[in-house]
């Protein structure tokens, strides 16, 4: 049985970097696509209204952020990939400096 997170994340409020984020997203570094399968993601999915990201995991039994983000920090293309998307992201109202994506409550 796999479980389901929501995340969201904003972006600049710039149209052409949000064009750029989202061509990266079209093509999704291999070595990203394998990580995030690693981790015990089976399914990932991002959608945007204006600024506003919501992101969509479904994961295996055994995946945990906290196993996600030590496979992250031990993987340098990660880093990489993870340091050139923060040139279009930003962080939400109200969340402490330099953190990215927030997991939503469900609610219904």
């Amino acid at each position: 049985m796999s479980k389901k997170y929501a995340l969201t994340l904003d972006l600049k409020d710039d149209p052409q970097l949000i064009k750029e984020y989202e061509a990266y997203h079209q093509k999704v570094w291999p070595e990203i696509l394998e990580s995030i399968k690693n981790a015990g993601i089976q399914n990932m999915e991002i959608f945007r209204w204006k600024t506003r990201l919501f992101m969509l995991i479904e994961a295996d039994e055994g995946f945990s952020f906290e196993k996600k983000a030590q496979m992250d920090a031990d993987n340098p293309k990660v880093q990489e990939w993870e340091n050139l998307m923060w040139k279009y992201q930003k962080g939400l109202p109200g969340v402490p400096e330099g953190e990215k994506w927030q997991i939503m409550d469900r609610i219904f």
